[in-house]
């Protein structure tokens, strides 16, 4: 049954497509770039900087609260969507798992973060279910309204829920992938258009250049 719904959600409607293009052209605006850029041959375009990313704090599907410091502690692809999403979400997950399950086959350990935008529908048991459907790997993180906006805030990430949440509702909400490092923050971002190889070959140059 699990398998079935999320299926059935991939094909369900393309809406969210078109706003991630607008998106992603805004974010690559907001970062800086950085001609003396130790990691610009590794980049997937021209950027670095600072300005993606910051302090938060979320719930992770055990019930748990962490931080973003103990999210971050070691290379992680981040992204920002809802559970009921039929179907970006679910595509873009499973594409950052497979890149993850690339790098591992290199020896290269990086985890795939989902952070919820709708914590009224994704509570931890929720993101359970959700993430258990995509492996082992992927893991799932909610919090109170307030600790969403601020962590989505952190990372420049659009979202709205709409005013009507009685029935099945969908959230808008930037599409893009984050790469954070250790120590370095914030270091790539990677569109739907990159496909699994292309991202664990631009993280996997980040890793080995680090």
């Amino acid at each position: 049954m699990k398998e079935d719904c999320i299926v059935t959600r991939l094909f369900a409607s393309v809406g969210v497509i078109a706003l991630s293009a607008v998106l992603g052209v805004t974010t690559y605006m907001i970062v800086a770039r950085n001609t003396n850029d130790a990691f610009a041959a590794c980049r997937s375009g021209n950027v670095a900087g600072g300005t993606i990313g910051g302090p938060f704090q979320l719930t992770d599907e055990t019930g748990a609260s962490v931080t973003d410091q103990q999210v971050f502690s070691k290379p992680t692809l981040v992204y920002f969507g809802y559970a009921s999403c039929p179907d970006v979400c679910p595509l873009d997950n499973a594409r950052n798992v497979e890149a993850v399950q690339i790098l591992k086959a290199a020896g290269l350990d990086v985890t795939p973060v989902f952070i919820s935008v709708d914590p009224a529908r994704d509570t931890p048991a929720t993101l359970t279910e959700y993430t258990d459907y995509f492996g082992s790997t992927l893991l799932g993180l909610t919090g109170t309204a307030d600790q969403i906006k601020s962590a989505a805030n952190a990372f420049k990430v659009f979202f709205q829920i709409p005013e009507d949440t009685t029935d099945f509702y969908e959230v808008q909400h930037t599409t893009l992938t984050y790469l954070m490092l250790p120590q370095t923050g914030f270091a790539d971002f990677y569109n739907r258009e990159a496909t699994a190889q292309e991202i664990a070959d631009h993280v996997g140059c980040f890793l080995k250049s680090s």
